[in-house]
């Protein structure tokens, strides 16, 4: 079965029921597993609104949870200063998302695309909405 690691943007659309909500339901049908990790909950959780929390949790319960460890953080900290040498500024929790997704050989599903220009990370492009 091919994984799929969830970024922020796209479990937003879920939790606010867009379109990606019934992407996100019909990606087992098509043998695909789909994934989180901490960096995306916290985020999630950190801007929820008022009343979302069990919806919330029922989407995470929902995932599996993709481990974040001393080689995602080694791999996270090669690629921030591999671009900066470049004179890109990749986000810390940018890179420890694309890494969790590396680590479980998975794709990466994000509305942000720019954020991820990993070469090693195959990134599918969920717009914002849709």
């Amino acid at each position: 079965m091919a994984r799929l690691l969830l970024d922020s943007t796209v479990l937003i659309d879920a939790l606010r029921g867009r379109p990606a909500a019934s992407r996100l339901t019909g990606l087992r049908r098509r043998g695909v597993e789909p994934w989180v990790c901490a960096i995306s909950v916290e985020e999630i959780w950190r801007g929820l609104q008022p009343g979302e929390e069990a919806t919330a949790r029922r989407l995470f319960n929902a995932l599996r949870l993709a481990p974040l460890g001393v080689a995602q953080g080694m791999q996270a900290g090669a690629w921030r200063r591999t671009f900066a040498a470049q004179g890109v500024t990749l986000h810390q929790a940018d890179c420890l998302i694309a890494a969790a997704a590396e680590g479980i050989g998975a794709s990466l599903a994000t509305a942000n695309i720019d954020d991820f220009p990993m070469r090693e990370v195959v990134v599918e492009h969920w717009p914002a909405g849709q």
